[in-house]
């Protein structure tokens, strides 16, 4: 079933994260290769200098998010709304 798959899956991620010593260097090639994407994206001929391409860069990520937390928020207003969104005093 796909419930058991998706419970199955969660446990193993804990487990495997239990036994990670050091999380950080688990991640760092994933957030090195987040960077990197933006990084190309403001300065895709390698023109500009390390500073400025970080400068950049860090909007161009800050955008990126700003703009996911945007779409998160109208796509919350557009839902129907649940149960958990009911007030509990009525």
């Amino acid at each position: 079933m796909s419930a058991d798959r998706s419970l199955i899956a969660r446990l193993a991620a804990h487990e495997s994260w239990a036994r990670t010593a050091d999380p950080s260097a688990r991640t760092e090639p994933a957030r090195r290769a987040m960077l990197d994407r933006f990084e190309r994206q403001v300065d895709p001929d390698g023109v500009l200098t390390p500073q400025e391409r970080a400068r950049r860069a860090g909007h161009a990520r800050k955008a990126y998010f700003t703009r996911l937390a945007l779409r998160s928020a109208q796509a919350r207003r557009k839902a129907p709304p649940t149960r958990a969104d009911e007030d509990p005093t009525q």
